[in-house]
Formats: C-alpha cells, sequence, structure tokens
C-alpha cells in the first residue's frame, strides 16, 4: 500500500478528490487534513467528514489552521457555494473531527514515515508552511508532494495571473516552493485544459448509478454555473481531482522542470507562480510542472473510482 496525506480546503472538486484517493485499492490515505481557504475551516473540515463517511472509510480528519499566515482569509463561497458543496442540502454539520491541530499530525505522519509518504495539497498552502517553518528537514523526509496550485502556463482563475490556493497565502506558498521539497506543480491551466466536464460528460458519469457517482457530479451545481459564467468554459472543472490522478498514477501527466518563484507582493503581483521556462533568472529548476494531461486515463480512474 502506497501511504498519503493530503491537505484540503474541502469544497465540491476537493470532495471528488478525495473519493478518488480513499477508493483507490492500493492507496493507504493515513490522514487528512483541512485548511482554510474555498470555504472556512469549520465548514471545509465538516465537508471532509462527510466525504469520508460517504466513502465508508475511517480515514482521521484533523482540522488545521483558519486563516493564512500573514493575511485576512479569502474564501469562494461564490464558486462553490455557501457549504462549499454546491448548496444542494447536504447534512454537512454535526462531524467531530480527529483530535490534533492539522500542522502537528502533518509532522508526526511525515516523521513516522520519513521518505514512504506521499503528500498532495489541495488548498492553500498554510499548514505545510507551518509545519516547514517549525521542522524544516520535514521537506527531505516527504518522497513526493504534489500541490494543485499556480499556473504552469496561461491565465489565472482569481486574477488574470494567480491561481487561487497560491493567491490566498503567497508566503506560505513561497515557503513550500523554497523547502527544497521535491515538488509536482498541477496548475490550474492543466485542470480547464484536460479536466472539464460539459453537461453530457457529467450525465455520463452520473448515470453510472451509484452514490458516489451521484455525489461527485451533484455537488458541482454551483460551480458549474460559475465555470460557465465567469470562467468561459463549458461546465465545472475538477483541479484537485486531476491532481490526485496524477499523484495516484504519474503516466497521466507530462512534466517539465523549471525554476518557480513565488511573487507575494499586492494586487495583480500578488500570488503569481513565475515558471522561468527560458531558464532567464539562472536559478536551479526545483519544481516538476505538469505541462500537459492525458485527459482518457484521467476520466477512466475518476469513473473507477465511483462505480463501488
Amino acid at each position: 500500500m502506497r501511504k498519503f496525506i493530503i491537505d484540503t480546503d474541502t469544497a465540491s472538486d476537493d470532495a471528488v478528490a478525495l473519493v478518488m484517493a480513499l477508493q483507490y485499492p492500493d492507496i493507504d490515505v493515513l490522514a487528512i487534513t483541512t485548511v482554510a481557504g474555498n470555504v472556512p475551516l469549520k465548514q471545509g473540515t465538516q465537508n471532509a467528514l462527510y466525504t469520508v463517511e460517504l466513502c465508508g472509510k475511517d480515514t482521521p480528519v484533523y482540522a488545521g489552521c483558519a486563516k493564512p499566515i500573514l493575511r485576512n482569509l479569502s474564501t469562494a463561497e461564490n464558486v462553490h457555494g455557501n457549504d462549499g458543496m454546491g448548496d444542494i442540502g447536504l447534512p454537512l454539520n454535526g462531524r467531530i473531527p480527529a483530535d490534533g491541530h492539522g500542522v502537528d499530525i502533518l509532522r508526526e505522519v511525515i516523521n513516522a514515515n520519513a521518505n514512504d509518504i506521499t503528500l498532495i495539497t489541495l488548498g492553500p498552502l498554510t499548514n505545510v508552511a507551518v509545519a516547514l517553518l517549525r521542522e524544516p528537514e520535514l521537506a527531505q523526509k516527504v518522497s513526493h508532494c504534489y500541490i494543485m496550485g499556480g499556473i504552469g502556463s496561461g491565465h489565472g482563475n482569481i486574477t488574470p495571473g494567480a491561481e487561487f490556493n497560491v493567491w490566498v497565502d503567497p508566503e506560505a506558498a513561497k515557503i513550500v516552493f523554497e523547502s527544497g521539497m521535491p515538488i509536482t506543480m498541477v496548475g490550474w491551466d492543466i485542470s480547464w485544459k484536460y479536466a472539464t466536464f460539459n453537461k453530457a460528460e457529467s450525465d455520463d458519469i452520473r448515470q453510472i448509478g451509484t452514490p458516489l457517482a451521484e455525489f461527485v457530479v451533484d455537488i458541482q451545481a454551483t460551480l458549474d454555473e460559475y465555470a460557465k459564467a465567469e470562467s468561459g468554459l463549458a461546465g465545472f472543472d475538477l483541479p484537485d481531482p486531476i491532481t490526485v490522478a496524477i499523484a495516484i498514477d504519474p503516466s497521466i501527466g507530462e512534466f517539465k522542470q523549471y525554476h518557480v518563484d513565488v511573487t507575494t507582493g499586492d494586487g495583480l503581483a500578488r500570488g503569481l507562480t513565475m515558471v522561468d521556462i527560458l531558464g532567464a533568472t539562472g536559478k536551479d529548476a526545483q519544481i516538476s510542472v505538469c505541462t500537459s494531461a492525458d485527459r482518457k486515463k484521467f476520466i477512466e480512474q475518476l469513473k473507477a473510482s465511483v462505480r463501488a
């Protein structure tokens, strides 16, 4: 069994990503840590707990940081719904997370499984950055870290050049990107190019007919509206699921090594992932940037996860 730990700001696409990881036969998700981002921490934690329960698993969920390191929290209920899960009436309250703070759990799980643990981040990097500030050597104990965040090439989804997760806590992203941890960045450009679903494609998944198949489509209700109206897409896109798919099966992606800087300014300078494609900075490439993905393989993996 491969060992994963997942850090998430659980909203509608994160929940699908959790389903894919939790249902995959040779993946052992040792812990899920939650962070504020798409929705406030309390709501994101409830959403993760509900998803784990729906999958019939007992994976522990730990609440982490409730705000970015230096900035006020910005959330995305306008994208994912007030409850983060499409506002379709799910009972997303009353569940109790496991004892322990997400930052401490990241440190404990990584140390207990040094060089044998894959870290997947699906939200702002606050929890991971704080763990690294407390224990910088953690960076060398993670076998690989897959980050849904940033832009490999093209436009952003929160400003013209920035992706939401990095934009929410750019200081945290900068700490993680510069930590020396082996990182693969799966930017939002990979999602809108290879993980967008129009109505016919989403209906195809829902018609699998299982509770999980219905769940992963139905919770995209508000995201679907937003994607069509604001992102210029044919339907909802799934950035976190395609990141998990690549972490499970790296053959789904193609990658190039680049130096990537994160800007921590304000306005349009906030949260940019500056990918040095031409080597203009002269700095060593430290990030594996996903440059394309196999959509067919991704959809096959997604469908397999909801058939049970």
